[in-house]
């Protein structure tokens, strides 16, 4: 998408990519790096939406990282009683919510809006398919969500969607075996709205609130 900034990133490297001690020295792995990485380019006060944050920045963070499934496999939690399971990895100096998400073969996700959030996706591991809608109008008229594109992503890939390009659903289309993303959302959820997405009914438009605040899984420990 744009120019990797050497500079910025070479300060990175020289901050993160070290030895963390105490008593053995065990060197981070690149996801760990990338986690660092994604708080130190929202910094303090920041999140995607901020002066202080570039975005296309994040997006090219998250496509440098080579997936590495022993990097991320502690918080990728199968349940085969769901569609897929959202698993919280970190909070992005409080600006973000960083999770990863694993899905079921031949299962998938609801059409959903992001709350006024960005979400940039990374495929860690199979494909997933993206499939857009446009935004519905605003008035109650009862109609069909209009079907935009679908895209499919392979492993390493990355996308980025908010409310001005509209509605989506993701869905693993693989009849065997699973696959996991990691999910980049800023400003992240919080209380009162920002606790949920919408989900539209496809036929109708009709949009249903619901709660996103619960994860199955928190810093790699099953809640």
């Amino acid at each position: 998408m744009v120019v990797p900034d050497t500079s910025r990133e070479t300060l990175e490297e020289a901050s993160i990519d070290k030895c963390t001690c105490s008593g053995v020295c065990k060197r981070k792995t690149d996801f760990d790096n990338l986690v660092e990485k994604i708080r130190l380019a929202l910094g303090p006060s920041a999140g995607i939406d901020s002066d202080e944050a570039n975005c296309e920045h994040l997006i090219n963070l998250m496509r440098r990282y080579v997936s590495k499934e022993s990097e991320w496999s502690r918080y990728a939690f199968v349940d085969t009683g769901r569609n897929y399971t959202r698993n919280f990895v970190d909070h992005g100096n409080g600006r973000a919510n960083l999770l990863v998400l694993v899905w079921n073969p031949g299962k998938g996700s609801l059409i959903h809006d992001h709350a006024d959030s960005h979400c940039i996706m990374k495929v860690l591991k199979g494909s997933l398919v993206e499939t857009l809608f446009d935004m519905p109008g605003s008035d109650d008229e009862a109609r069909p969500l209009k079907h935009k594109n679908f895209t499919i992503y392979a492993e390493n890939e990355v996308t980025y969607i908010s409310n001005k390009i509209g509605l989506h659903k993701i869905s693993n289309d693989d009849p065997d075996e699973i696959a996991v993303s990691l999910h980049l959302y800023t400003p992240p959820w919080r209380e009162g709205e920002k606790t949920g997405c919408y989900c539209f009914a496809p036929t109708t438009g009709k949009k249903t609130l619901v709660n996103m605040s619960n994860y199955y899984s928190v810093h790699g420990k099953k809640n």
